[in-house]
């Protein structure tokens, strides 16, 4: 079973339950930084497997609303505007939980009536992978493991 559990509600924008109450704020975090932006994902998930295999993220996270950090240690942030909107998780429970954000997001239907400029012939989740690839000059590490 996961962490957190995420679906969509009736604007179409992500929520998230969670069984532990631990997790409330890690999917806080996920709905409202990455909300349904795939390329912030790919970010995570990228540098998820860079702190898994003890290396420093091949980026500092970039955010308006939060103070992020991924280390080899684990993964933790704090809420700017919120007080005591903060948490601190193991490498092991952000890679999970972005893992099964992806999945969420990639399974989610095609908003078909918005217009993409990059291979729009291709599911969104694909063009966005290649558009990652191509921005960083690398396979994402999660090719061949995730999608």
């Amino acid at each position: 079973m996961s962490l957190i559990s995420f679906a969509l509600d009736q604007y179409r924008l992500p929520v998230f339950e969670v069984g532990d109450p631990r997790y409330q704020p890690l999917g806080g975090w996920i709905i409202t930084d990455i909300s349904r932006d795939m390329l912030a994902c790919l970010d995570g998930l990228a540098m998820a497997d860079d702190i898994t295999k003890g290396r420093a993220p091949f980026e500092p996270w970039s955010s308006e609303n939060y103070e992020v950090s991924f280390t080899p240690e684990g993964f933790s942030f704090r809420n700017e505007w919120v007080e005591g909107d903060e948490a601190r998780y193991s490498v092991a429970e952000i890679r999970e939980a972005l893992e099964t954000y992806w999945r969420f997001l990639s399974a989610l239907p095609e908003r078909r009536q918005l217009v993409r400029d990059y291979h729009p012939e291709l599911p969104e989740w694909q063009a966005d992978l290649l558009r990652w690839e191509e921005k960083w000059g690398r396979p994402h590490p999660y090719r061949g493991r995730l999608f």
